[in-house]
């Protein structure tokens, strides 16, 4: 099971900043030694009239220099692993110098599900059963300008030996026991973690979304009597279940895909009103989207439910947001209506004018009346 997660942090293992782009990456500025080598090969072989085959034993997989491989040993014709197979590999990751930073005896892994990096889920679908490889990674497909301190420094170039050791096609989920859905669907979640922590978040959502097919218990009527799953282990795999879409949600707000982050705390929400996790982030998604109204009342409830200063912090920001946005609203609604104080004023002239002349009117009235009277006396 996970750590106990911290207040409002990211789930468990999450321990980066949250700041920063997508797939933070970049690209190599020079080709790798071993390449070079080769193509000295190539050249003194030409001089000295011998045809060489050397250079082209490199296969440039994504045609930009940044991941090549070379067969050590041939493996088995045909049997190459599909997307979403489940394989079990061998390999040993070193730096130029020749130091080992990355080793597995014996992984197990889903290809294209993130679970390895993206050098070794790209070339792995190349090679087939118990082939041997060689391939050389640049640092955008292996731990790109971040690393993995403290052994694996920035802008890394990695040399793997690689070796497939088997591959099936990967069985359907419902025939899994309950037990394996969780231990796999965990996996795939702290991998998202990984991501996540790394910034990674497109690769963070992809692996959220592979364990949200395992934790799922819509299936566990057909599985055997024999594994039919209790009470208590169908709660904490729905337990396990709304802790990867909380995550998804950070992930997905991190991109600023905000109505499918809504949905995901919604999920969370419908099954518990009081994650107070999942309130906080709705509250953030629901200003994102413009509504401060709505995101101040589900701050409150959050607020309510569990005091915390990072909260209040967010709750007073929306609340000042909201105000400017109801006196907005309230000078609009003045000028559509007329009664804004620019119009008020001329209408206010208007209306003493009309009286003054009025009395001047009334006053020449008089007058010729007066006069017409006279006249009517002497007569």
């Amino acid at each position: 099971m996970a750590n106990k997660e911290e207040k409002f942090s990211n789930e468990d293992k999450i321990v980066s900043s949250t700041n920063g782009d997508v797939n933070v990456v970049q690209e190599e500025s020079s080709p790798p030694e071993v390449v070079n080598n080769v193509s000295d090969k190539k050249e003194n072989a030409e001089n000295d009239g011998v045809t060489s085959t050397e250079v082209e034993e490199w296969m440039d997989i994504l045609g930009s220099g940044q991941l090549k491989k070379k067969v050590i040993k041939e493996g088995k014709p045909d049997s190459r692993p599909q997307r979403a197979d489940i394989c079990q590999v061998k390999f040993e990751g070193r730096l130029e110098n020749g130091k080992v930073v990355d080793k597995e005896d014996c992984l197990t892994i889903n290809i294209g599900d993130g679970e390895v990096i993206q050098g070794l889920d790209f070339a792995i679908p190349l090679m087939d059963v118990e082939e041997e490889a060689e391939l050389i990674v640049g640092p955008r497909f292996a731990f790109g300008q971040r690393g993995r301190l403290p052994d694996i420094p920035p802008d890394a170039t990695l040399h793997y030996s690689v070796t497939l050791l088997s591959a099936e096609p990967e069985p359907d989920i419902a025939g899994y026991s309950i037990k394996e859905r969780k231990r796999i669907g965990n996996r795939k979640k702290e991998r998202g973690n990984w991501w996540y922590a790394r910034q990674e978040n497109t690769l963070a959502i992809s692996c959220y979304r592979r364990a949200l097919d395992f934790l799922d218990t819509d299936n566990c009527d057909k599985v055997e009597d024999s594994n039919k799953p209790t009470d208590e282990e169908i709660r904490d795999i729905i337990e396990d279940r709304l802790k990867v879409y909380n995550n998804l949600a950070a992930a997905q707000m991190k991109i600023k895909a905000y109505d499918v982050a809504l949905q995901s705390v919604e999920n969370v929400l419908m099954c518990q009103p009081k994650n107070v996790k999942a309130l906080f982030r709705k509250g953030k998604i629901l200003a994102e989207k413009g509504d401060a109204e709505q995101s101040c009342t589900v701050l409150r409830l959050a607020l309510s439910i569990e005091p915390s200063a990072e909260i209040k912090k967010e709750l007073d920001r929306q609340t000042k947001l909201q105000k400017k946005q109801t006196a907005q609203e309230r000078n609009l609604y003045k000028k559509m209506l007329g009664t804004d104080s620019a119009k008020a004023q001329p209408d206010k002239t208007q209306r003493t004018n009309g009286l003054m002349w009025g009395a001047l009117a009334g006053s020449v009235a008089a007058i010729v009346v007066g006069a017409a009277a006279l006249r009517y006396k002497l007569m």
